[in-house]
């Protein structure tokens, strides 16, 4: 399917470059009646991402996803510095679907692995954020501020017996640049974990970019800047995939 993604600073819709802070672009969008048009167009599912909770867990921009998330019935994954049962639950008392981790993948694999007997496979979804050298796809952390020696295979292959089945995967080189996702990264990893949905994120300027991602099997594609400065329209976007 096709996922709308929006990132918040400050209660702010931006895009980072490469996941860097100190290169972000701020959006003008009124989001309650994008919601609405995306629920009339058959949007299944928006991505949300708390920048400023990535980067400090104590400034998470609750209040702002309590309002978007009461006003739209399109099922809502969310990510961004949750780290505890704590977090959890309470996005899924707001009325969150899924819950996007990501720093914890890497620094507390015990609890991502109880979270993943409790809350089911389906409502927990894996960040693996990578940068790749020599096709090394080293996962990094902390809003992408921390790199790690952890490579994505590595985490896959550890949560896949207690039933990991949802992987948001990002390419940190392409986010934000609308240079085109990493097929070939897509290709490799979905051929290599069948049983894993991945989500593609990072890089989707052209409908062309849509349709091969279709055909590299994800079963997600992630669509941030390109929507926000309308390369396409969300039913062109749907469309390509449905058809594809």
């Amino acid at each position: 399917m096709i996922i709308p993604a929006f990132d918040f600073i400050n209660g702010k819709i931006v895009r980072l470059y490469q996941g860097n802070y100190s290169n972000q672009r701020e959006y003008d969008i009124n989001l309650y009646k994008r919601f609405k048009d995306y629920e009339i167009q058959g949007v299944k599912k928006i991505h949300l991402v708390d920048l400023d909770g990535a980067k400090n867990f104590k400034e998470r921009q609750v209040k702002v996803f309590k309002d978007l998330i009461s006003y739209t019935n399109i099922s809502i994954q969310i990510g961004g510095g949750i780290r505890s049962e704590e977090n959890i639950n309470m996005f899924l008392n707001l009325g969150v679907k899924q819950v996007v981790i990501g720093s914890s993948v890497i620094k507390n694999k015990a609890e991502v692995k109880k979270w993943l007997r409790i809350y089911g496979s389906n409502t927990i979804v894996l960040a693996l954020d990578v940068m790749i050298r020599n096709n090394n796809k080293e996962i990094a952390i902390n809003g992408w501020q921390k790199k790690t020696n952890t490579t994505l295979e590595e985490i896959i292959e550890y949560f896949s017996p207690i039933g990991l089945k949802h992987v948001l995967c990002t390419d940190i080189s392409r986010d934000g640049t609308l240079s085109g996702p990493n097929i070939v990264l897509y290709t490799e990893i979905v051929k290599k974990f069948k049983h894993i949905q991945f989500q593609a994120s990072g890089g989707i300027a052209t409908l062309k970019d849509i349709i091969s991602l279709k055909k590299s099997g994800v079963s997600s594609a992630i669509v941030g800047r390109s929507l926000l400065e309308n390369k396409f329209t969300i039913q062109e976007a749907l469309k390509c995939w449905q058809n594809e």
